[in-house]
C-alpha cells in the first residue's frame, strides 16, 4: 500500500491560487485516532481565510499546509484505543485542519456514524456550519413563539440556525438576495431583502424581534439592535469588532462529537437539510475558494475527493 496520498495544500499564505493538488506523506494513528479514506470535504470560508494568512486560535501553520475542516469517508484503520469503530465504518467528523486529502488521522472523539440515509455529500459538508448554527441556537436560547431574526439566511450556518429555529416553533425572518426567497421561505421562514431599508420591511412584517443571529456582517447588527430589546440575545459570527461595541454576544463554534451526532440525527430523519449547492474535484479546490469567497449563494460547497460517486 503506498504511503502517500494526494492532498490539497498551501506552501505560502495568498489567494486562491496558492492552493496546490500534489503528493504528500498518509498521515498516521495514534492509539486513539482513525485514519479515515476521505468521501468529501466542505469548503469553509474559515479555510480561505487560513489560506490568506489567519491562523485559528490553537492551530500551528506548517507548510506544507493541508487546508479542510470537515469531512465524510470510511475508516481505514482504528488505533488500539479506539472502541466503537472498525475499518469499513461510513462516518462523518471534522478536524483543525488536513481534510482536503485522500486520508485524514483524527480522534475517535471527532467522529460520528453516517447514517445511510445521509448522503456522502451533505455529510462531509454537515460539521462546521452545522456545529456552528447549533451553538448559536444553544446560546440565544431560541425557543417555542420567539420571532428571530437571521441575517444570511441562504448561507451555509444561515440555513441550518433557521431550520433549527423553525423546528423548535420559532417564527423566522430571514434577509438575502431576492434570488434567495424562495428558498428561505422553503425552510419555513419569512424572507426580506437585504439592504438600506431592512429595518422598515422587517418592522412591516413583525413589530416585535425576540432574537437576532448574524451570519452575514455587513453592520447588519445595527439593524438588530434597533429591533431586539435585549443585546444579550443578539449575536454575531462574523462582526467581532461592533459585537463588542453594541454590547452583543459573539458566537465561536463548540465542536464536539455528541454535537454532531445530534445534527446527524436530524439528517438521518429528515428533520434538517444540507443544501449542496456546487461540488468541485480536488484539483478544481481553487475554484471552490472562489466561490465560497464570492459571498454568494446559498448553502454549502464540497470538494469531491473520491469523484467516482
Amino acid at each position: 500500500m503506498s504511503k502517500m496520498m494526494r492532498a490539497a495544500a498551501i506552501d505560502e499564505f495568498g489567494p486562491a491560487d496558492v492552493l496546490r493538488v500534489r503528493e504528500l506523506p498518509r498521515p498516521t494513528i495514534s492509539a486513539d485516532e482513525v485514519l479515515v479514506q476521505v468521501m468529501n470535504a466542505g469548503v469553509q470560508v474559515t479555510d480561505a481565510a487560513i489560506r490568506a494568512g489567519w491562523a485559528p486560535p490553537g492551530a500551528t501553520i506548517e507548510f506544507p499546509q493541508i487546508l479542510g475542516n470537515e469531512f465524510s469517508g470510511i475508516i481505514d484503520q482504528v488505533g488500539d484505543e479506539v472502541r466503537g469503530f472498525s475499518p469499513g465504518d461510513p462516518v462523518a467528523g471534522f478536524n483543525l485542519l488536513g481534510c482536503y486529502a485522500e486520508y485524514v488521522a483524527v480522534p475517535q472523539a471527532q467522529i460520528v456514524a453516517k447514517p445511510q440515509a445521509v448522503s456522502w455529500q451533505a455529510a462531509g459538508a454537515l460539521s462546521a456550519s452545522g456545529q456552528t448554527a447549533h451553538t448559536a441556537f444553544e446560546d440565544l436560547a431560541v425557543g417555542a413563539g420567539d420571532v428571530v431574526l437571521v441575517h444570511g439566511a441562504a448561507g451555509g450556518v444561515g440555513t441550518i440556525f433557521t431550520q433549527l429555529a423553525v423546528r423548535t416553533g420559532a417564527s423566522v425572518i430571514g434577509t438575502a438576495s431576492e434570488a434567495n426567497h424562495g428558498y428561505l421561505e422553503s425552510l419555513g421562514a419569512t424572507a426580506v431583502t437585504y439592504g438600506p431599508g431592512q429595518t422598515d420591511r422587517i418592522r412591516d412584517i413583525s413589530p416585535r424581534v425576540d432574537v437576532a443571529f448574524d451570519a452575514a456582517g455587513h453592520e447588519n447588527l445595527r439593524t438588530a439592535v434597533e429591533l431586539v430589546a435585549d443585546r444579550g440575545r443578539i449575536a454575531t459570527i462574523v462582526d467581532m469588532p461592533l459585537a463588542q461595541e453594541l454590547g452583543c454576544r459573539i458566537v465561536r463554534s463548540r465542536r464536539s462529537g455528541r454535537r454532531l451526532a445530534d445534527l446527524m440525527g436530524l439528517l438521518a430523519r429528515g428533520d434538517l437539510h444540507v443544501h449542496v449547492r456546487d461540488r468541485y474535484l480536488l484539483d478544481q479546490v481553487a475554484d471552490a475558494h472562489r466561490d465560497v469567497e464570492s459571498g454568494h449563494g446559498r448553502g454549502k460547497v464540497v470538494l469531491d475527493v473520491r469523484p467516482a460517486q
